[in-house]
């Protein structure tokens, strides 16, 4: 018995494990944690003008964050990238949750190629995306206002990439358009995997159809809720491909979609007059990487953690 014991103890060490987590670990490391502490360590540092950097400890941020010729451009940066998210937040999500209830419908036909229809623009390229739109809505060789002059509102038509007031908003819905189906395939795979049972109980309950939803199924996907609304967050304060696209590296017009993906971009490789400044460059990317950092642990720490409590 001793020695049966013994050999229980004696549990021989998972070399599998590491046999197959050791290239994807290594790969990680070295094309995401590498780059990541190295640009963290690149913000604490300044050229000293002989072609060097000197250590500066955090004399970086306070720049960015007071002085006048950095200051303006990362506060705007930052506010439209929270209104770049928001739309997405109360826009796109609320209507992928909207489609995906429609499409788990059993009685709905071709439930399938509804599926597959809206879920094609986010197969397709960004810069692809950016260069069609652009062409619909331009003003001089643009479909949109003959479109709108088709159904009789030709008269609402407007540059809407060339106004500072709305070339942010227009952005944000084309981004929406594109990136629909994630949240709406995530909220769709949740709907069809709660049991059946419980709905056909509340029918003979006496229960209506928004009564269902709202009473038995939206509380039950919950945690895919908080699953869109991180990556929400995560994606959109990645984002800049698309104003890239549409509205080039100066993010106009008069910086109006800048972002701050665009704001990084300029600051680290400079553009057209504006000469690039890895130092400052990594200070942005250090504060991108803290902005989405404190919305992810907010997400652990205070959805996650309810949703956690709820399920025991």
């Amino acid at each position: 018995m001793q020695q049966l014991s013994a050999k229980k103890r004696k549990k021989p060490f998972p070399t599998h494990i590491v046999v197959f987590l050791a290239p994807a670990t290594l790969l990680y490391t070295l094309f995401m944690i590498y780059p990541l502490l190295d640009s963290l360590r690149l913000s604490l540092f300044a050229p000293n003008g002989e072609g060097t950097e000197v250590f500066v400890g955090l004399q970086n941020y306070i720049t960015l964050l007071t002085d006048q010729m950095w200051s303006a451009r990362f506060w705007g940066a930052l506010r439209n990238n929270f209104i770049f998210f928001l739309i997405h937040m109360f826009v796109q999500n609320p209507v992928g949750l909207l489609l995906a209830a429609l499409l788990s419908r059993r009685a709905l036909f071709a439930r399938g190629t509804y599926r597959t229809v809206l879920f094609m623009p986010t197969m397709l390229s960004v810069v692809i995306v950016g260069f069609i739109w652009q062409l619909i809505l331009s003003p001089l060789w643009g479909v949109a206002e003959s479109i709108m002059g088709a159904v009789g509102i030709a008269d609402l038509f407007q540059p809407w990439l060339g106004l500072e007031s709305s070339a942010l908003v227009t952005l944000a819905l084309i981004s929406v358009w594109q990136f629909i189906g994630i949240p709406m395939m995530l909220f769709y795979a949740a709907l069809i995997s709660i049991p059946e049972e419980l709905i056909e109980a509340a029918r003979v309950d006496g229960a209506s159809n928004w009564t269902v939803f709202w009473r038995i199924k939206f509380p039950l996907i919950l945690p895919t809720v908080g699953i869109v609304a991180i990556l929400t967050y995560v994606g959109n304060f990645n984002a800049f491909d698309l104003i890239y696209t549409a509205q080039g590296a100066l993010a106009g017009p008069n910086f109006s979609t800048d972002i701050m993906g665009t704001f990084f971009y300029r600051t680290f490789f400079g553009f057209q007059l504006q000469l690039g400044n890895p130092t400052m460059g990594a200070t942005v990317a250090a504060m991108m990487f803290l902005i989405i950092l404190l919305g992810v642990v907010a997400y652990l720490f205070g959805w996650q953690r309810r949703m956690t409590v709820y399920e025991v």
